[in-house]
């Protein structure tokens, strides 16, 4: 029997998912939710139905796993401890601050309705988590690194396009060359922000804008690029569409300690990403923790769990015997 799947939010995430299903042959997408009108909206699948949210209640039978696909600001916070009254769900909320008070709102909603929660899949967080945290065990003796990019931050490409007189923007988070090297030499350096990232900016602005305003709201702008040393380029709409019109991302999750009686011995623990896509990429892995999400309710579980809670056996379609067989 397939995995009944639901896709709540149809942007770029949402697309990804419904692109992830086809390629998990125990998977069935059975409907798309939007805020839009359900009859302007084309999904790439044929014979499935878009309906509204507001149409979700019907749908409390009929669907095994909502993935949902809103934004950790104002989205997450609210639709998935109310969908997770009526559904086993999964979300990427990223805001890792408020992991915490999100993942107590979830438990409470999920645990109290019989269903089981997966929060803040993805690849950070998500699998960087995953790769800290057997880092860390590894090597108790030892430091974390966190390095993103280069690839597009859409929250401060957002935050640019708010800024008056832009018309688009792009953003890359780009890793500082020197500091990552030193990491890797197992040196162990105290890094601020600034040492570590380069943050660029793409910006097509309106005609007759104050260029030298633009630029000096961005480069000053708090909590965004106050802290970073960053580097703003103005170019045409055809160049943004020409040179910028995809969604990469990666990184490194690096972990340097060392072992011994006197601690002689150092080790570098390295995972690192490419990603021509974020959203796609994000969307394979949900796919991956919707079918433990569904696998831990048929046991029984309830309420929230994050990816340090999972088997790894569960995320996967083959049996305990065809894993330890192929990849043990």
């Amino acid at each position: 029997m397939s995995i009944r799947v639901g896709i709540y939010g149809y942007g770029n995430l949402g697309r990804g998912i419904e692109s992830a299903i086809k390629q998990n042959p125990d998977m069935e997408l059975v409907c798309v939710f939007t805020r839009r009108d359900p009859e302007k909206l084309t999904i790439a699948t044929e014979g499935v139905k878009v309906c509204h949210v507001d149409k979700v209640t019907d749908y409390k039978d009929r669907i095994d796993v909502m993935i949902l696909c809103g934004g950790s600001a104002k989205d997450l916070p609210t639709q998935t401890p109310d969908l997770a009254k009526m559904f086993c769900v999964v979300d990427s909320f990223d805001t890792h601050a408020k992991i915490p008070e999100h993942f107590a709102r979830v438990d409470s909603a999920a645990a109290q309705h019989g269903n089981v929660a997966i929060i803040s899949c993805g690849w950070d967080p998500g699998m960087f988590s995953l790769n800290r945290l057997y880092a860390e065990v590894i090597l108790p003796e030892g430091k974390n690194y966190t390095f993103w990019g280069k690839g597009v931050s859409q929250g401060h490409s957002d935050a640019v396009r708010r800024i008056e007189g832009v018309a688009d923007a792009r953003q890359y988070t780009i890793p500082k060359t020197d500091a990552l090297n030193s990491v890797r030499n197992a040196e162990e350096p105290l890094l601020t922000a600034r040492d570590m990232h380069l943050r660029e900016c793409f910006v097509v602005a309106k005609e007759g804008a104050d260029l030298e305003r633009i630029e000096k709201e961005i480069k000053e702008m708090p909590d965004y690029f106050a802290d970073y040393d960053t580097i703003v380029h103005f170019i045409s709409s055809e160049e943004m569409k020409r040179d910028h019109s995809g969604i990469p991302h990666g990184g490194f999750v690096i972990r340097t300690g060392a072992t011994g009686a006197d601690s002689s011995n150092n080790h570098v623990i390295e995972y690192s990403l490419k990603l021509d896509s974020n959203p796609e990429f994000t969307a394979s892995v949900i796919c991956a923790f919707a079918r433990a999400a569904y696998k831990l309710q048929k046991k029984g579980e309830l309420g929230c769990k994050t990816v340090f809670d999972i088997p790894p056996s569960l995320l996967s379609p083959k049996s305990p015997e065809e894993l330890r067989k192929e990849l043990l």
